[in-house]
């Protein structure tokens, strides 16, 4: 059975930093593009991070340019979000998603869109408050 389990999330203080992870298992994450979403309160859910096979950071709004780094673990299978200066408007629940041989997050078109992802984690939610 293929799962993608998020860990990490919780209440962090507005300047604060995040650490979220995801862990696969049943498929080989290096196989796969990484995207990151976060859907805050009454929005829509929006990409902030599509890192492709090669581990490049192929997709950065401006709402997260300069403080976010995505991070994997070959031996453990696993995909790392930290981001840093967390503000209020950070707040929502973070998703991890994964993108077979990077199709969407390899491409040079890619535009923040959700769909198309193979696997989500089940969400984490981030609160920055002080």
């Amino acid at each position: 059975q293929r799962k993608f389990v998020q860990s990490g999330g919780g209440l962090v203080q507005p300047g604060g930093s995040l650490r979220l992870s995801c862990a696969a298992s049943g498929f080989t994450l290096e196989d796969y593009g990484i995207g990151w979403f976060r859907q805050a309160p009454g929005k829509e859910r929006e990409a902030i991070s599509c890192v492709d096979t090669s581990g490049a950071n192929r997709y950065i709004p401006d709402s997260v340019k300069g403080r976010v780094t995505i991070s994997r673990d070959s031996a453990k299978n696993t995909v790392t979000l930290q981001m840093n200066g967390l503000k209020p408007e950070d707040t929502g629940v973070y998703y991890c998603a994964a993108d077979w041989k990077g199709g969407l997050c390899n491409s040079p078109v890619y535009s923040g869109g959700i769909y198309g992802f193979d696997y989500w984690g089940q969400g984490t939610q981030v609160t920055v408050s002080p």
